[in-house]
């Protein structure tokens, strides 16, 4: 299907965002589909996380505009930011898990902040998730009895609470070994293909990228946005851009052709 048919859940149009001096995205733009999983990636420092934050709305960007299902959430109302929000989940790198409460707790607390459910309901809720990442009988355990592995699915779990549809992920895969890795990407894909949720992943983990990404977007430090867009495959086989030609084949690059 052509990307003109495909409906547009997500749009960015112009961000750029700086901190102080220092420019971290010029006049980025891109659209996200309904259904697909769109990786971010780009080496260390080219503003992927600063991008996904933005879409997000957990901050404003100095210009542009980002529309969640037709909302600029960048200058959206209280009412209807939080229909965005009851829409979207988030896994962070590091989770995100609130250490003091049990993973059950953790998983609940975004029922509880959007929906008047009763107790039972919620409880049901929370089991079903958790078995859904495979965390079955884990409701009454501490984020701190858990591996690395397991906490990236309860956090997937919390971040699927709702049933949201557009999941978002910051480097899902970070300080994870690479069995541990992969199964989390076989789960991030199960949920994509068993429920058709939109998911925006930032990461540079190359096996990831070519086991989920549907698209990808390549950003780059020194033009400040993207430089490449297309599938894993057709980035990797087909550019000329030696920025990405680097990227997926690992190569150390000539600064002289950085940006180009």
């Amino acid at each position: 299907m052509d990307n003109k048919e495909k409906e547009t859940v997500i749009n960015v149009s112009g961000l750029g965002v700086s901190y102080g001096e220092q420019v971290i995205l010029s006049d980025v733009s891109f659209t996200v589909f309904k259904g697909e999983i769109l990786v971010i990636a780009g080496e260390s420092g080219c503003g992927k996380s600063t991008l996904l934050k933005h879409m997000i709305g957990l901050h404003k960007p100095d210009t542009g505009k980002v529309t969640i299902d037709d909302i600029d959430i960048l200058n959206a109302d209280d009412e209807m930011m939080r229909r965005v929000r009851r829409n979207i989940g988030m896994l962070f790198q590091s989770s995100a898990l609130i250490g003091s409460m049990t993973l059950g707790e953790n998983v609940a607390l975004p029922l509880y902040e959007f929906t008047a459910l009763p107790d039972e309901t919620i409880e049901l809720i929370v089991k079903m998730k958790l078995a859904m990442v495979g965390l079955s009988g884990y409701e009454n355990h501490l984020p701190s009895e858990l591996s690395g592995g397991m906490k990236k699915r309860a956090g997937i779990a919390r971040a699927l609470a709702l049933d949201p549809p557009i999941l978002f992920f910051d480097e899902p895969s970070a300080g994870l070994d690479p069995v541990t890795s992969a199964g989390l990407d076989m789960l991030i894909k199960k949920i994509n293909e068993g429920v058709g949720t939109t998911m925006v992943i930032v990461t540079h983990e190359l096996q990831s990228i070519f086991a989920v990404a549907h698209r990808i977007l390549m950003l780059d430090k020194s033009k400040k946005g993207i430089i490449g867009e297309g599938t894993p495959w057709e980035l990797k086989e087909h550019s000329t851009n030696p920025r990405i030609i680097a990227f997926f084949n690992r190569r150390v690059i000539n600064d002289n052709s950085k940006g180009k």
